[in-house]
């Protein structure tokens, strides 16, 4: 007997017990209704919290997997779609804000598929719940409301989102005016009411959120009509301090806090947008916002206001009519004394975020997550002043960095905080444009010396063992930033040093060390290519590297710290890209280190960013040992992966499938192992398909099955499920690529014979589409296809076999195929691999073909025509580059999606190698095929063709 799903979701709180209870959960989410069942636990007030919450997270993500399909249809019944938007924005409204941010998500996700054409009442309904004095509604409303419209803060400029937008302002912009008028009066009158303020502070919040989100893409006209009394609400709450709003706690941002942020943050919107209504209005806000920031305390609880208000006074500063402002020395002292400085130091917070929380500490500070802090937001503020007066900026910034050394100098152990705030006032100004992942900084300011400053300032700290650990740490980054500027000379000395600060027992010197090493190996010289630090010195450490850096992963042996520290997974994986086959030697080592801690993380894979560098680190292993070596990959990681795939674990499965098919693309052509072999009926299950992530992957391991177990597939009755992974792939857009893939394998590697049954069908499915569902990505994916198949005349395939299967379909239909995508899209073939194939087809049609001779005459001079544009710019395949890509993983969407693996991606082959030249190939092949035919080419040529055509193939064929 089932079990209630109010208890099914109790069970599945209990860790021992999670597992179990979400496959219950899942089984039975097929069931009509069982949504607004999980919306109705929710709203149940005498269930228990944590029911309601996982209640809550359960439906969230139900609706994200089950809203609609891929090609946007719904998956749920007619009734659950039109009960759950029906009952969603009420019980949003009413529960709690824990359960409403979950609820908020799975609004946004319906939103975005249904909003607004099929959910056009959704405003009205939302506007028809304001009230004029209840705040706990008018809070549900706007929360509704922000979860819907912050979509449209990223989405680029297009006529569909225009449309939307002014369908939600035409009936949204009075009653949200008229709203902020209410809670501007509310919060008056209950200045000393302090329940009652912070239920109507927390309106405005929500209020200047969604300011923000409805003018995000263009200016609304009702608030540009209202912009004075807008500005001057905004302004009277940036000023606005009420003791009652204040926290207790000096690390925690209140109410009164959140709302300035917001409105600096619209600000700034405005200034960058829509400068020419706004410009008349900022003098007040600029004037405000000196006085805050030349007055705030340093408390914790001020730093997202105080990054805000510089993010404002930078965009301000990027005006240049404003920015004159700052423009005579004086005042820009004063702004660094008082505004930059300030903001720059370090306080006893940062030290204790140094301490307590080292890789939070790093990931603020080094890899730009901290836009938020003051640091951040000063440093952006004084190197925005530095675009316009760089010569000014530069010499009044110098006189404080000489001013701090000096006092550094004084008294080296008290005052070493000095010499941070030096060193990061240099790396300010010194640095111009962007800092780019790859090189670092590669534009100096010429007003200063970066390497006279590294001799002088930064060269003892690297060296030294006595100098506080943050001293050290600058002395890495400034390595880490300035890294392009740095001679061979400097490297030489400089990364030895690096290598030893690995050794430290401080986290934040050690990951910093691993972070500069990295990068120092991503290094070459831009005109050899060759890398700055010399190979066979890394070599002769590597072993000794890797094993360091393996401990310090593994010191703490619970999942989640194993795979706490991404930076040191990172400088593993780049080593090993960077010595390539000279790892052999140490490969049982490297390995085994790689499989106890896939075998440690899969327990809980909680930091996306480590184990796709793991991952990556795996894929250069395969990639430069396996060919050589490859027994302990087929054994020991083969069985390491058979588990995790096993134990079903969802993160890591994308990957996996790929270093499989890695693994087995490295073995000879033709060996496949059993243990392969026997992996082919789970990878066939419907099951593993389902999720979008796996697919790529999947793919590219059956590709690389499929050419080596051709017969044991047949034998097996494998090949018809093939075959519905092909049709169920190419149905739909998102994979139809992925179904051309597969199909090409298959046709390349079964014997005819063999797919003698499937070929009008899978035609029958290809046509089907082009006629009912054409994209240019499956037309041109269909066209290298039919290219393919006419290759394989040896094969027993050809043009004449297409146009016979063809028939199958339907009598001729391949006449407007060929006329109408096949020959005007070969043209459109960009990939050399791919015009090199048409080049073929196209030749040996012309060669060979006797629908062409006989049925289609006329085409026979049109495949020549298009034979002769091909080879215009005749293809020459690229040779394999064995670089291997940098990818930034912030720009990858991780989660259970795919994200490929650059060390072992499949590179792309020449598909006819033993073709060098194919103009001459061409000529010569039309040459002996005519003399094959008895000089039936040569006469075609004469009698079918143009002038200029048949001036250009006579010469091409030497007669």
């Amino acid at each position: 007997m089932a079990l209630p799903l109010p208890q099914l979701l109790e069970i599945s709180l209990n860790p021992a017990q999670t597992k179990q209870a979400e496959e219950t959960l899942k089984a039975q989410e097929k069931a009509p209704g069982f949504s607004v069942a999980l919306l109705h636990i929710v709203a149940d007030a005498s269930c228990s919290p944590s029911v309601r919450l996982a209640a809550a997270l359960f439906f969230k993500n139900f609706i994200k997997r089950n809203w609609i399909d891929e090609t946007g249809n719904y998956k749920l019944t007619d009734i659950d779609h039109l009960t759950i938007k029906k009952e969603l924005i009420g019980l949003m409204i009413s529960v709690p804000p824990n359960l409403q941010s979950q609820l908020g998500e799975a609004i946004s996700v319906i939103a975005d598929s249904d909003f607004w054409e099929r959910w056009d009442t959704l405003v009205d309904d939302l506007v028809s719940r304001l009230t004029p004095d209840n705040p706990e509604v008018n809070n549900g409303v706007l929360q509704v409301a922000h979860s819907i419209f912050k979509r449209w803060r990223p989405l680029f400029r297009s006529d569909a989102l225009f449309t939307e937008i002014n369908h939600v302002l035409s009936k949204f912009s009075q009653p949200f005016l008229q709203l902020l008028q209410t809670t501007d009066a509310a919060i008056t009158q209950n200045a000393n009411n302090k329940a009652a303020l912070h239920q109507h502070f927390a309106t405005l919040s929500l209020i200047v959120k969604l300011f923000y989100d409805l003018s995000c893409q263009d200016l609304p006209p009702l608030f540009e009509e209202h912009l004075d009394s807008l500005a001057g609400l905004l302004h009277k709450y940036l000023t606005y301090d009420n003791p009652l709003l204040h926290t207790d706690d000096d690390a925690e941002s209140g109410l009164q806090e959140y709302v300035k942020a917001g409105i600096f943050e619209s600000l700034t919107l405005y200034v960058q947008k829509y400068e020419d209504a706004i410009g008349p209005l900022l003098g007040g806000f600029v004037g405000s916002s000196w006085n805050f920031l030349t007055t705030v305390g340093i408390e914790t609880k001020y730093d997202i206001l105080v990054s805000k208000a510089l993010q404002f006074l930078t965009s301000v500063a990027k005006i240049p009519e404003h920015a004159k402002t700052f423009s005579d020395e004086a005042t820009l002292s004063q702004v660094v004394e008082k505004v930059i400085l300030p903001n720059l130091a370090l306080r006893e917070s940062d030290l204790e975020l140094f301490e307590d929380e080292p890789i939070e500490f790093i990931r603020r500070d080094l890899e730009g997550s901290d836009s938020e802090t003051r640091r951040r937001a000063a440093t952006d503020f004084l190197r925005q002043l530095m675009e316009h007066f760089e010569p000014l900026v530069t010499s009044v910034v110098q006189k404080y960095i000489t001013h701090y050394l000096q006092d550094y100098a004084k008294d080296r152990a008290s005052n070493w905080k000095s010499k941070d705030t030096a060193v990061y006032l240099f790396c300010a100004i010194a640095m111009k444009g962007t800092v780019t992942a790859g090189q670092g900084v590669k534009s100096i300011n010429p007003g200063v010396d970066v390497l006279r400053f590294f001799q002088d300032n930064i060269a003892e700290d690297l060296a030294g063992s006595s100098v506080h650990p943050i001293l050290q740490v600058d002395s890495i980054k400034y390595i880490y930033i300035f890294r392009s500027q740095l001679t061979q000379q400097y490297w030489h000395a400089a990364f030895p040093l690096l290598v030893q600060h690995l050794n430290s027992s401080n986290y934040v010197i050690y990951t910093y060390a691993a972070i500069a090493v990295e990068r120092a190996l991503f290094l070459s010289n831009q005109e050899t290519k060759e890398p700055i630090i010399p190979k066979a010195d890394v070599v002769a450490m590597s072993k000794d590297l890797l094993q360091h850096l393996f401990k310090l992963i593994t010191k703490d042996v619970a999942p989640e710290k194993v795979q706490e520290n991404e930076f040191l997974m990172r400088c593993v994986m780049r080593v090993l890209i960077f010595i390539r086959e000279a790892v052999v030697p140490i490969l049982d080592y490297v390995l085994h280190s790689f499989i106890s801690i896939t075998m440690v993380i899969r327990h809980n894979p909680s930091n996306p960013r480590f184990y796709y560098y793991h991952f990556e680190g795996i894929g250069a292993l395969i990639r430069f040992a396996a060919p050589t070596n490859p027994t302990p990959f087929q054994t020991d990681l083969f069985s390491a992966f058979a588990t995790i795939l096993e134990s079903d674990v969802p993160e890591f499965a994308p990957y996996v499938f790929q270093l499989l098919a890695a693994m087995l693309e490295a073995l000879p052509e033709g060996q496949i192992p059993n243990s392969f072999e026997a992996i082919i009926p789970p990878v066939l299950l419907p099951a593993v398909w389902e999720s979008k992530g796996n697919v790529p992957a999947l793919v590219r391991l059956l590709n690389a099955i499929i050419p080596r177990a051709t017969a044991s597939i047949a034998a097996n009755g494998q090949l018809e499920p093939i075959l519905g992974i092909f049709q169920k792939l190419v149905s739909t857009r998102v994979q139809e690529s992925h179904g051309m893939d597969l199909i090409e394998t298959i046709v390349s590697s079964f014997p005819p014979d063999t797919l003698a049954p499937y070929w009008t069908p899978m035609l029958t499915i290809m046509l089907g589409r082009l006629s009912n569902n054409k994209t240019e990505t499956f037309a041109l994916r269909f066209v290298r296809f039919y290219h393919l198949v006419c290759t394989r005349d040896d094969k027993g395939l050809g043009a004449d076999f297409f146009i016979k299967v063809t028939d199958q379909v339907q009598h001729d239909v391949f006449r407007p195929v060929y006329t109408g995508i096949i020959l005007p899209d070969t043209q459109k073939l960009t990939k050399p691999s791919d015009r090199k194939i048409a080049v073929v087809s196209l030749t040996k049609t012309l060669a060979d073909s006797e629908a062409f001779v006989e049925r289609y005459q006329k085409g026979w001079a049109l495949t020549c025509e298009a034979l002769l544009k091909l080879l215009i710019n005749p293809p020459v395949p690229t040779a394999p580059d064995d670089a291997i890509a940098e990818q930034d993983v912030d720009d990858l969407s991780f989660g259970v999606g795919f994200t490929q693996l650059n060390t072992c991606k499949k590179l792309p082959r020449d598909p006819f190698p033993e073709i060098p030249d194919v103009t001459a190939w061409v000529g010569t092949y039309l040459q002996t095929a005519d003399q094959r035919h008895s000089g039936r080419i040569g006469a075609y040529v004469k009698d079918r063709l143009s002038d200029n055509a048949r001036q250009t193939l006579m010469g091409l064929m030497g007669i």
